[in-house]
This record gives structure tokens, sequence and C-alpha cells, in this order.
């Protein structure tokens, strides 16, 4: 006989209570069964919001840093003056305003996934991560086919102007050396 199927003892006498334990314990140990692919999707949620905590606090305000401190300067500054400057000075508020607004959006989202990071219980709202998602989607899809076009002819008429913008994102991400007195 399956023990899965097993029919216990109804009656009221110490048989029947101790087959009536058997069912129960039966009973959790089918739902234990499940408790591997559960224990495993935790895990999987705790090292997803760990590595966007990463990607997002590393690779994303620092992304977002190198383009307001030293692309977009660099772009308006070898600009022709008059309709490309104005042009790139469109674009160039366009998307910071963006990055306020993935950064606002990122700030609200942050605390849900430290939790999940740590295995705390807590909700990550799906609508933040798919507006998350969307804007960002949207915000680097404009500056592919918009702005970083146009930054590439811009500082590509002067080998200098480029040059000059490479180094300083160099310098930039260089590590400190401490010197000896």
């Amino acid at each position: 006989m399956d023990s899965t199927s097993l029919q216990p003892h109804t009656d009221a006498s110490p048989i029947g209570t101790f087959s009536q334990c058997h069912a129960g314990i039966l009973s959790g140990l089918r739902v234990l069964a499940e408790l591997p692919e559960m224990v495993a999707g935790a895990e999987r949620a705790r090292r997803v919001a760990a590595e966007t905590l990463s990607v997002f606090d590393r690779a994303v305000l620092d992304h977002h840093a190198d383009e307001e401190a030293e692309l977009f300067p660099a772009v308006l500054k070898s600009a022709a003056p008059g309709d490309e400057f104005e042009r790139a000075q469109v674009m160039a508020e366009r998307l910071m305003a963006e990055h306020r607004d993935i950064e606002a959006l990122w700030k609200k989202l942050k605390p849900s996934l430290r939790s999940a990071a740590v295995g705390k219980p807590g909700e990550v709202s799906a609508r933040d991560v798919a507006d998350l998602m969307r804007l960002y989607a949207a915000h680097a899809a404009y500056e592919e086919s918009h702005f970083l076009p146009l930054a590439q002819d811009i500082l590509g008429r002067n080998g200098n102007h480029m040059a000059a913008l490479g180094l300083s994102l160099h310098l930039r991400h260089a590590p400190r050396v401490v010197g000896y007195i």
C-alpha cells in the first residue's frame, strides 16, 4: 500500500489515535516536499536583489555622474554655437531630468530590495519594478539613438576633444594614490 494514501482508522481507540497521528504527519511531509523549490526560489530572490543593489548603486549612479560631470559638458563645450549647441543642451537637460526620475524611483525601491537581499520578508512593488525598467529602457533608447550619435559627431570633429573626454573619464576612475611626504 502507498504510504501517502493511508486511510486512517477513524475510531476513538488508542489505535485510531495513532492512525490519525500518522495521517497528520504524512500531510506535513507532503507540504515539506515543496520546500526545496521554495528555498531555491528564495535564494534566487535574495541573489537578484543583492546583484540589483550592486548594479544600481555602482554602475547606474556612477554612469549618471560620469555623463553629467564629463560627457555632457564636453559635448556642450565642443558644440557649434547656435542650433547644434541648443540641440545638445536640450538633449542633455532631458537626460539629466530622466536621471533624476530614475534615481527617485530607485530610492523608493531600494529599501525593499535591501530587505530581500538579506532574506527578510517584505514586499517589492511589481509596479515600481516595471516603472523603473520602462523608464530606464526609454532613457537608454533615447540616449543611444539621439544623444550619443550627436556627441560622436561633435567630439569626433576634433580628436583632441575625444581624447580629452577619455582622459577625463580615466582620471575620474583611477585609484587615488596617497603619496608619502
